[in-house]
């Protein structure tokens, strides 16, 4: 009888590698002993009507987290027109050799349910499918493979501005995860190529969360609120997953009564008549899933 094939050696880790293991878990269980990261979308301690769906989309869609500035992209929000996918998106997951067959399993699972989901919000296709294929690329990698990305990079958006490239290595302790969507050549408005970032090192919950807030980002919603709730577009963590809330974010980004290039003054009275459609016609309170 042949033997069996031994298992490949897990690839080795660097100490700063191991040392965001033990930091992300630390992390996640704080959040969780603070009652954040709920995974319950809301509910009556978070009511919210029309007027919020109108003020929190135009914080979220009309300005971009952050600016460029000389050769680096700085945490500065500035001002943009709305922007949105035009062709159909399909998303990859594209994994780094630190991660185990387990996991994968289960983030491809959690991408393709993700998937199907924006797809049902937003009435625009979207779909999961290969990187040879996709135009939205999710890469799961450790701290270690990240830094090695750049030709990956080049190779998935085409002329990608070396600050661009940094943003994406260069990420700090403090950052969960990162996105960027690039623009279709010759349309500024249109997004036509994204890339997620998602640290391998992350426990589960926060994993999930960065799959959920970076893929949603990257369809158009670029800021973060502190007002908006109960949402994932909040810096404050309080929500781990995709809301009601964020999916009528959603709806109302993909509603055939705006286009992307609106600037936000043309915009702002149907998003508030597409919120108020949403909300059943009244300005009425409304809990989240």
């Amino acid at each position: 009888m042949p033997k069996p094939r031994p298992e490949a050696p897990a690839p080795t880790r660097s100490e700063l590698s191991e040392f965001y293991i033990q930091h992300f878990a630390s992390l996640q269980e704080d959040y969780l002993v603070r009652g954040l990261l709920r995974t319950d979308g809301g509910g009556v301690d978070v009511p919210f009507d029309a007027n919020d769906l109108t003020q929190n989309f135009m914080k979220i869609a009309f300005f971009a987290e952050f600016s460029p500035l000389n050769d680096r992209l700085i945490a500065q929000e500035m001002a943009t027109p709305l922007r949105r996918w035009e062709r159909p998106v399909v998303i990859s997951v594209e994994f780094g050799e630190s991660v185990s067959p387990e996991s994968r399993r289960k983030d491809t699972s959690e991408v393709e349910r993700f998937a199907r989901r924006l797809a049902s919000a937003t009435k625009h296709p979207i779909s999961t499918g290969s990187a040879r294929n996709a135009n939205l690329h999710v890469l799961i990698l450790n701290e270690d493979e990240r830094r090695e990305i750049a030709p990956l990079l080049q190779e998935y958006v085409p002329g990608i501005a070396q600050r661009e490239v940094n943003a994406l290595i260069n990420i700090t302790k403090n950052d969960l995860c990162i996105t960027q969507s690039h623009s279709e050549s010759g349309n500024p408005n249109v997004i036509g190529s994204a890339v997620v970032i998602i640290r391998e090192e992350h426990p589960d919950l926060l994993r999930q969360s960065c799959i959920h807030e970076e893929i949603a980002q990257s369809l158009g919603l670029s800021n973060d609120s502190d007002a908006a709730r109960p949402s994932i577009f909040n810096d404050d963590e309080e929500f781990a997953l995709l809301t009601t809330h964020d999916e009528q974010l959603l709806r109302i980004l993909y509603d055939s009564r705006l286009s992307a290039g609106m600037d936000a003054s043309t915009a702002r009275p149907i998003v508030n008549e597409i919120a108020t459609e949403l909300m059943g016609g009244e300005k009425i309170a409304q809990s989240g899933r």
